[in-house]
């Protein structure tokens, strides 16, 4: 289990301003904004605008509007003389717990702005790891860009240095918003997120684009995951690089699916695993394939297919060199990032 009480979170004063503007990107995908709203006096919970989509090419080519207002927890470093970089967290399929807020308040301490994404309490989801099916991956995409053009309006926050972090689920939303035509589905201009850093993401079924957002991307992988295993991911990787993208992996070889946590190794036997499934949506042609035996599937089959792979039972829990590293690794990586942009 989670202390419970983690340390709290001093945030920067709140500037006496309210957000009056309306992000347009066309009719699916305006995004409105309350204003900040503070949080127990440490942290500000902000609602904003995102959408649910049903079909990936909906999202994509902007014509999902089905609407969903979201929420997310936004918080500073204690001192600030300047604008300060910022990340996105997404959270797993347990929805946000307090391991999300631990790396919230590490990222407080480096210096970065931390926005906490909750994509399941205004969906009307409390878990996901029995069935994915109740949201699609595309879901937690959609909240990445929505909340990336959120904290780029923000006066405190440098708008060139967001970054987005997931975890599993959320770790899938980091990854995969690194392909282009998930930008564009939300985002007008040239704002782009500064960096990708995925937790054990899924990458057996993924998401492929000849064109790339061009920020570096940082997998963290467990090597004994059975939930979410490296090898696709690794594979992934070399794919991404052959396309010029700046990949770094760090593999944690006897690591298990949340290995940052601090919970104890358990099997949780109803949740659901596509570690057997092998396929592969192309967002520039909108076709979905999957892989079975020597046979490549499309249309009903491929899609008979990613149900009929699907397993069940899965380990999770730390391991202490990952859970002691990967804040170590995450630090280096963004810290890079921040350099390179100076």
């Amino acid at each position: 289990m989670y202390p419970s009480h983690l340390k709290r979170i001093r945030i920067y004063k709140i500037l006496p301003i309210i957000v009056m503007f309306m992000l347009s990107m066309g009719s699916a995908c305006a995004a409105s904004i309350t204003p900040f709203t503070p949080d127990e006096g440490h942290a500000s919970t902000i609602t904003f605008e995102s959408v649910t989509p049903t079909r990936i090419r909906d999202f994509v080519e902007r014509t999902a509007d089905n609407k969903v207002s979201i929420t997310g927890r936004l918080s500073f470093p204690d001192a600030m003389t300047s604008t300060v970089p910022a990340v996105v967290i997404l959270h797993g399929s347990s929805g946000v717990n307090p391991g999300e807020m631990v790396w919230a308040q590490r990222l407080n301490a480096m210096g970065f702005a931390s926005f906490v994404v909750d994509s399941f309490t205004g969906r009307g989801i409390s878990n996901t790891e029995a069935d994915q099916s109740q949201l699609s991956m595309t879901a937690g995409i959609a909240d990445a860009y929505f909340a990336l053009r959120l904290l780029a309006a923000d006066p405190r926050i440098d708008r060139r240095k967001i970054s987005v972090m997931g975890f599993s689920r959320g770790g899938i939303a980091a990854l995969y918003s690194a392909l282009d035509p998930f930008r564009r589905a939300v985002i007008d201009d040239d704002l782009h997120f500064a960096a990708h850093i995925a937790f054990y993401p899924g990458c057996g079924v993924h998401y492929t684009s000849a064109h790339l957002d061009g920020a570096p991307i940082l997998m963290l992988l467990g090597g004994k995951d059975n939930y979410t295993p490296a090898a696709p991911c690794v594979s992934y990787a070399d794919d991404l690089r052959q396309q010029g993208a700046q990949v770094t992996l760090k593999t944690y070889p006897d690591a298990y699916h949340a290995f940052d946590r601090p919970t104890r190794l358990h099997v949780v036997r109803a949740a659901t695993s596509a570690r057997d499934c092998h396929g592969t949506y192309d967002l520039d042609t909108n076709r979905f394939t999957m892989r079975k035996d020597e046979q490549t599937l499309s249309g009903a089959e491929a899609t008979a297919e990613s149900r009929r792979c699907l397993s069940y039972g899965v380990m999770l829990g730390g391991d202490k060199l990952g859970r002691e590293q990967s804040p170590v690794d995450v630090a280096a990586f963004l810290k890079a990032v921040v350099d390179s942009d100076k």
